[in-house]
């Protein structure tokens, strides 16, 4: 019998990633995808009986609400998800490895280019939900915490990457504003699940940041996206994060990832680079790595 190894948030993008290529990049682990519609993870009682039924020798924590805005609008529900199931998973499994996907904007992207030593100091309901949980989940020596910034794929239901939010705005019409002054290091959805892969089959715990190698600004990933996606050609509009009014969105994000690189089998790539080795493929575009 192989290992079993829960992966939480499996409906949603980097979670329906990770468990689809397992059978690629973890073949020694039985994997078992939890979505929301599989148990409700702020119900304690339920996810205790799972976790008893299923025995896990490890866990991939990627659930949570993500969304920025949908934080500041309910910031209540927010913790509730992001800490307290996220603290109550981790206590449930404090004898084995639990690799929780936290986020860069623990930062408040002043500076930019953030190493694992640098303080977070988040400023957004999201970012501080997501350091309260690294916080406790950093005490536990067997644990870790990989912080991501800005994911590209294709999700179950077209609504969970950047990538699909702004295909769907364009097609419905809109004009979408990019900043030129915001910054992240984006990587493709296959990229980040073959790192969790590869650092949950080392058991190297501890925090990482795990990004693209190339910082770039908001509207230079929509320019990159033009040759693949030609439907947002004429709808974007190069704009300025001066003149944001929404939730508080850091200006900098990018993530200093020599650490994580150091224990990677392939070099983590830069966005614009990996789009442009890319042919058009049968199958999804963000899905695989390269082997190198």
């Amino acid at each position: 019998m192989k290992p079993v190894v829960i992966v939480t948030g499996a409906a949603g993008l980097i979670g329906q990633y990770v468990v689809k290529s397992a059978s690629r990049w973890a073949p020694g682990w039985q994997v078992q995808g939890l979505s929301r519609a599989d148990l409700d993870l702020t119900d304690h009682s339920a996810a205790e009986e799972i976790w008893r039924r299923l025995n896990p020798s490890a866990v991939i924590h990627c659930a949570a609400i993500s969304r920025t805005k949908d934080c500041e609008q309910h910031p209540q529900l927010a913790r509730r998800m992001n800490v307290g199931a996220t603290v109550h998973l981790a206590r449930l499994s404090t004898n084995i490895p639990f690799l929780f996907l936290s986020s860069g904007e623990v930062f408040d992207g002043k500076v930019g280019w953030y190493r694992e030593t640098d303080d977070p100091t988040p400023i957004n309901v999201y970012g501080k939900t997501k350091l309260e949980a690294e916080q406790f989940i950093l005490q536990n020596s067997r644990h870790t915490v990989v912080r991501i910034v800005l994911t590209a794929g294709t999700s179950q239901h077209g609504d969970r990457s950047f990538v699909e939010d702004m295909r769907r705005s364009t097609e419905r019409g809109n004009n979408l504003t990019l900043y030129a002054d915001e910054y992240r290091c984006p990587l493709p959805a296959g990229t980040i699940a073959r790192a969790i892969w590869e650092l949950t089959d080392q058991h190297h715990p501890g925090l990482y940041h795990l990004g693209g190698r190339e910082r770039l600004s908001r509207w230079e990933i929509g320019q990159a996206l033009l040759p693949w996606y030609p439907e947002l050609q004429g709808h974007l509009l190069e704009g300025s994060a001066h003149s944001h009014t929404g939730a508080p969105r850091p200006a900098d994000l990018s993530l200093n990832c020599d650490k994580i690189q150091r224990l990677l089998s392939f070099s983590l790539p830069g966005f614009q680079s990996w789009l442009k080795d890319r042919v058009h493929p049968a199958v999804d575009l963000w899905e695989y790595e390269p082997d190198t």
